[in-house]
C-alpha cells in the first residue's frame, strides 16, 4: 500500500491496530429474486425468477437468494422446483427472519418455512438497531440478542450455512456502536459463518461505511458481507469500500433493482472488482455475460433498459462527439475507460449535429452498410444529418433511417414504392348504449410501386393504425414478403413542450420481421406525417434489404 494515494490511504488494507483475521475469498451474493423485487413496477412470475436463477448461476455469482418462503405461496413455489434449475456454480439461499420476540426457534413458523425450503445456506434478518429494537420490535435489547442466538443456533444445528443479516447496522452504529457489534457477536458465538452489515436506508456516507466495516472486522473473526442500499446514490461506490475495508460477501442487485431507489448494482460491482480492484470475483467468460444478463432481466421484467447504465447499457461506449470519433478510429480506446468487450457490450458511433464526417463513414461500417463515400459525399451527409436535426429528427438509435438517410442522398438511388397520397377520417361512433361511444379511425391511400397504383382503405383504433394497415395492404399486393414485418414498438416525444399544441414530436418506431430488429425515425408538427415518416423508413428499409422484386399486377393499374 501506498501512502500517496488518498483513497487506499483512508481505506486501508488492514487495521494495524486489530488482531490479524482470517482472509477469505470474495463471494457474490445476488438478492434481485427477493430484495430486488421490491422495487416499484416489477413482478416476476414464478417461471420468470427460475429462468433468472439459471442466468445469475452463469454469471458466476456464488449466493442466489431465492426469496422468503414463509411470505407467500410463489416464493414456497420457487424453492419447491429449485431442483429443476441444476444450478453448476451458486448455492441457493432462503431467506428468513430472527424468532419472535418471547418465543422458541423449534416452533417459529418462519424459522420452519426457511428449513423446509431446503436451501444448504440461510440468511436470516436481526435489528442491530437498539432503537429499532424497543421501537419497531417492541422488545428488549437483551431479548433482541437472544433472537439473534437462538435463531443462527437453531439453523447450525441443522446443517445449514448461516448469513446473519444486520439490518439498520450502519444507523445502529451510529447511534450505539456498542449495541450494534453485539449483535453481530451474538450471532458469530451461534455458529453464523457470515454477519452481513446493512445500510437499510441507503444513507450512510462512504467514511461511515469505512468505519463501520473496520469495526465490525476488529469485533469478530466470521466472514462479513456488504449490503448497501441507493437512496444517496453511491450504493456502488459504498459496497467497493466496503470490500476494501474487510468485507468479504457481497450482496447486491442486478441493475441496481431494490425498494425506493434500489440496491447496489450487482452488475458495476463484478465490473469494478474484477476490473479495477483486480478481485477475480468471476471469470473472463462469466465477465462477458454481463451485458447479455443485464438486458435479459429488464426484457424479462418487461423493463425499459437504463441505455445510460454504467458498463452494459447501449450507450455506455457510445461517441458523439466528432473529436471523439475522430480519436477512436486511429486508436481504439482511446475515450473508454475498459475495452468493451470484456463485458459483452460494443463501442457505438453515434451520428448527431454534434458529429464530424468521421461519424457519418463510421457509423455505416458499424452497421456494416458497405458504401464508400466520398469525402465530397460524407461532406453533403453531414450537412444533411444537421438540418434534419434542426428540425427534429434524431438517428442516434434510428440506424434504419440513417441508412436510407444516406442512399436517399447519393445518386441511383430508387425507392421501392410511393405514397402518393391519403386521407384519414375519424369519427365518433355510438354503441348500443347511448352512454358509450367509441372513436373510429379511416385511412385511405393511393400507393405506387413501378407502374402500379393501388388504392386500398382500412379500419384502425386510431389514424395511425388505420394508415399502417391500409398502406401494409397495398403493398403486400406487390410485396407480399412483407407480412413477415411487424412493428415492435412505437414512441412518441414532444420535441419543444414550450410549443403548446404547435409543439413538433418525433416518433420512433421499432420494427422486426422475427430475425431482425431495426429502429426509424420521423419528425414533424403533425404526429400522423412524423408517424408515416417513420413507417415508411421501417418498410423502405426492410424491402430494401430483404425485399424482391415486386410481382406484376394481372393488368395495367389505373392512372390518375
Amino acid at each position: 500500500m501506498t501512502t500517496d494515494d488518498p483513497i487506499r490511504t483512508a481505506v486501508g488494507e488492514r487495521d494495524e491496530t486489530a488482531p490479524e483475521r482470517p482472509r477469505f475469498p470474495i463471494r457474490l451474493y445476488d438478492t434481485t429474486l427477493r430484495d430486488g423485487l421490491g422495487m416499484e413496477g416489477i413482478s416476476l412470475s414464478l417461471e420468470d425468477k427460475l429462468v433468472l436463477a439459471r442466468k445469475l448461476d452463469e454469471m458466476g455469482v456464488h449466493y442466489i437468494e431465492g426469496g422468503y418462503p414463509g411470505s407467500n405461496p410463489k416464493d414456497a413455489d420457487f424453492f419447491r422446483r429449485a431442483h429443476e434449475l441444476g444450478l453448476r456454480h451458486a448455492q441457493l439461499v432462503a431467506f428468513g427472519s430472527t424468532r419472535r420476540a418471547g418465543g422458541d426457534a423449534a416452533t417459529d413458523p418462519a424459522i420452519a418455512a426457511v428449513l423446509d425450503a431446503k436451501t444448504p445456506v440461510i440468511t436470516i434478518v436481526g435489528k442491530s438497531s437498539a432503537r429499532q429494537v424497543v421501537d419497531v420490535l417492541e422488545t428488549s435489547e437483551e431479548e433482541n440478542l437472544s433472537m439473534i442466538a437462538d435463531s443462527v443456533r437453531h439453523l447450525v444445528a441443522r446443517g445449514r450455512e448461516v448469513v446473519f443479516d444486520a439490518e439498520h447496522y450502519f444507523d445502529g452504529f451510529r447511534d450505539d456502536p456498542e449495541y450494534a457489534l453485539a449483535t453481530l457477536r451474538a450471532a458469530e458465538k451461534a455458529g453464523a459463518r457470515t454477519v452481513t452489515l446493512c445500510d437499510t436506508n441507503g444513507g450512510s456516507l462512504p467514511d461511515e461505511i469505512v468505519i463501520g466495516v473496520r469495526s465490525a472486522r476488529s469485533a469478530v473473526a466470521c466472514e462479513i458481507g456488504i449490503h448497501v442500499h441507493n437512496d444517496a446514490d453511491i450504493a456502488v461506490a459504498n459496497t467497493l469500500l466496503a470490500v476494501q475495508a474487510g468485507a468479504t460477501q457481497v450482496q447486491a442487485c442486478v441493475n441496481g433493482w431494490g425498494e425506493r431507489t434500489g440496491n447496489a448494482n450487482m452488475i458495476s460491482v463484478v465490473a469494478n472488482l474484477k476490473l479495477k480492484l483486480g478481485i477475480e470475483v468471476v471469470s473472463d467468460e462469466q465477465l462477458a455475460r454481463l451485458t447479455e444478463t443485464a438486458r435479459f432481466a429488464d426484457e424479462l421484467a418487461n423493463m425499459i433498459p437504463n441505455r445510460s447504465q454504467p458498463y452494459v447499457g447501449q450507450s455506455a461506449f457510445a461517441h458523439k462527439a466528432g473529436l471523439h470519433v475522430a480519436a477512436i478510429t486511429k486508436s481504439a480506446g482511446s475515450y473508454t475507460h475498459v475495452d468493451p468487450e470484456r463485458v459483452g457490450n460494443t463501442e457505438r458511433v453515434l451520428v448527431s449535429e454534434l458529429s464530424g464526417r468521421r461519424n457519418i463513414v463510421e457509423k455505416l461500417r458499424e452497421q456494416g452498410v458497405e458504401l464508400e463515400l466520398t469525402e465530397t459525399q460524407a461532406r453533403a451527409v453531414l450537412a444533411q444529418v444537421k438540418e434534419q436535426e434542426a428540425r427534429g429528427f434524431q438517428y442516434e438509435s434510428s440506424e434504419a433511417s440513417f441508412e436510407l438517410l444516406v442512399r436517399r442522398s447519393l445518386g441511383g438511388y430508387r425507392a421501392p414504392f410511393d405514397l402518393e397520397d391519403f386521407l384519414i377520417v375519424e369519427r365518433r361512433r355510438h354503441g348500443r348504449d347511448d352512454d358509450e361511444s367509441e372513436m373510429q379511425a379511416e385511412a385511405m391511400v393511393k400507393v405506387r410501386v413501378g407502374e402500379r397504383l393501388s388504392q386500398t382503405a382500412a379500419d384502425g383504433n386510431g389514424p395511425v393504425s388505420a394508415l399502417d394497415l391500409a398502406v401494409r395492404r397495398a403493398l403486400l399486393e406487390s410485396y407480399p414478403d412483407l407480412k413477415r414485418v411487424h412493428l415492435l414498438d412505437y414512441k412518441v416525444r414532444i420535441i419543444n413542450p414550450s410549443g403548446g399544441a404547435d409543439a413538433a414530436v418525433r416518433v420512433l418506431i421499432e420494427s422486426s420481421d422475427g430475425l431482425s430488429l431495426w429502429r426509424t425515425v420521423g419528425a414533424s408538427t403533425d404526429v400522423i406525417e412524423a408517424s408515416w415518416m417513420a413507417l415508411q423508413d421501417a418498410y423502405e428499409h426492410w424491402l430494401f434489404h430483404h425485399g424482391r422484386e415486386p410481382q406484376r399486377a394481372d393488368r395495367a393499374a389505373p392512372r390518375d
